[in-house]
């Protein structure tokens, strides 16, 4: 096991970064979730009492932050600008090392109130907590950059919400992060006009985020870490879609600069490729359907460019921002091969294509799809018998191999439907069965290790 590296960067920024705050303090203390695969990762070796004393009490982890940080940030909502966002019912905890080196956050969500809740309670519902574990695991082993779910307490109060049955019972989720820096916080930074803050939080999002050492040229600084979240967004963009993911609120607040997935609320899975298919209720017009969503991490990162300008050339971020569209075609063509479990090649556009028509023939469930022709196999005619998918086989002929996890020989692949999720809630709220919650989080663990095994080398 790693050593525990604490190493609180966050501070370099200054206090006009964050706020300090309070946690709350909760009637009890029941662990649902504990992620212990990623605390050996980050070094930290808790019993169940070290877990409760510091991810429901929300005492600090030893040289680290002794007080945790409320981030300020503005954004865009649904297109909307608001100005009066920030950490509304989290906070950063700490900050660590993990066994590649690599800065870690650990943040919180319904931790209790800060200088943003706008007269919320800063709590989380139990609901909330445990779907959003549902989500990080699944979207962990389908390959997607996304932060971990790393502890889940039960906390004894009971919350009022209008979008769900109440009193409801609450929750506490921590979560690990390559950062809590968004394309919102620099927005809020332009907002307010200060270059100096701006410059600062390049240097610290290319130092420490990126391990890429920025330097003394705010310009170059800013075109660099543009090309740099470029890059992610666009691959995390394609991990989306391939995995059949909507995200429901991809606001400017809830992009990481870092390109990787976080803060669940409204997210599905949708059965078939229906690029019309959305996850929020409130999405009336689907803004960020299925389908839209790279248009909506592109409109994003217009804004982060527009933000960037106040050091960097308009022009250069305006070019890099036209690039993104290609750059996302790529990584979708590299996810779906990814997916299939096939070796990358020259006929990948090819085959990215054919796959693409399968799916939306809507025949079949993209889970299964992708399940049943991993590693190139044909499941044969007799099974998809439509065109679409017999121009998929000839576009994987000669790309089939073998694969050997015993995962792939199961009557049907592992999902997180919205009708699973519901289920899994209802033992819970009905009968306090934790049972079908543990056997899915096992069951897409075993899905994540067959497809970390059998992954194409080559």
């Amino acid at each position: 096991m790693p050593a525990n590296r604490p190493d609180p960067k966050i501070l370099t920024l200054g206090g006009e970064f964050y706020d300090a705050v309070e946690p709350a303090r909760f009637p009890q203390c029941t662990a649902r979730f504990v992620n212990a695969r990623w605390s050996e990762r980050v070094g930290l070796d808790l019993d169940a009492d070290g877990w409760a004393k510091h991810f429901c009490r929300l005492e600090p982890l030893p040289d680290n932050l002794t007080q945790p940080l409320a981030l300020r940030y503005h954004g865009h909502q649904f297109r909307v600008y608001n100005p009066e966002i920030g950490d509304g019912r989290g906070f950063t905890f700490a900050q660590l090392r993990d066994d590649r080196s690599r800065l870690l956050d650990l943040g919180t969500k319904g931790s209790g109130q800060t200088p943003y809740s706008r007269h919320a309670d800063g709590r989380l519902t139990l609901k909330g907590g445990v779907r959003e574990v549902l989500a990080t695991e699944m979207l962990e082993a389908l390959g997607v950059n996304t932060s971990k779910s790393f502890a889940l307490f039960e906390t004894g109060e009971q919350l009022e919400r209008g979008d769900e049955p109440s009193p409801t019972r609450s929750a506490v989720l921590t979560r690990l992060s390559h950062g809590h820096i968004r394309i919102g916080t620099f927005q809020r930074l332009a907002f307010f006009g200060e270059v100096d803050n701006l410059s600062k939080l390049l240097r610290y999002c290319l130092d420490n985020l990126y391990d890429e050492p920025a330097g003394a040229d705010d310009s170059e600084n800013a075109l660099r870490l543009f090309d740099l979240a470029g890059h992610a967004t666009a691959a995390l963009t394609a991990s989306y879609l391939t995995a059949g993911f909507v995200h429901g609120v991809l606001n400017s607040d809830n992009i990481n600069i870092t390109g990787e997935s976080f803060d669940y609320g409204p997210w599905r899975f949708t059965p078939e490729w229906d690029p019309d298919f959305t996850a929020a209720y409130f999405d009336h017009y689907g803004l960020y359907a299925f389908a839209r969503q790279p248009e909506a991490i592109h409109w994003d990162l217009a804004q982060l460019a527009g933000c960037l300008s106040l050091v960097a050339p308009a022009a250069q971020l305006s070019d890099a921002l036209a690039a993104w569209s290609g750059r996302f075609e790529r990584a979708l063509v590299a996810a779906i091969v990814r997916r299939l479990g096939v070796a990358a090649s020259s006929d990948d556009s090819a085959l990215a294509a054919a796959l693409i028509a399968a799916l939306a023939t809507r025949e079949t469930p993209i889970d299964r799809v992708f399940f049943d022709w991993r590693g190139g196999r044909d499941p044969g005619p007799k099974r998809y018998p439509g065109e679409a998918f017999r121009a998929l086989a000839r576009a994987l002929e000669g790309r089939g191999r073998s694969v050997t996890h015993a995962y792939w020989s199961d009557d049907a692949p592992c999902s997180m439907q919205i009708e699973e999720v519901e289920a899994i809630w209802s033992a819970i709220a009905e009968r306090d069965d934790w049972g079908p919650f543990n056997d899915k989080v096992a069951a897409v663990r075993r899905m994540g290790e067959a497809v970390a095994q059998d992954e194409p080398t080559g």
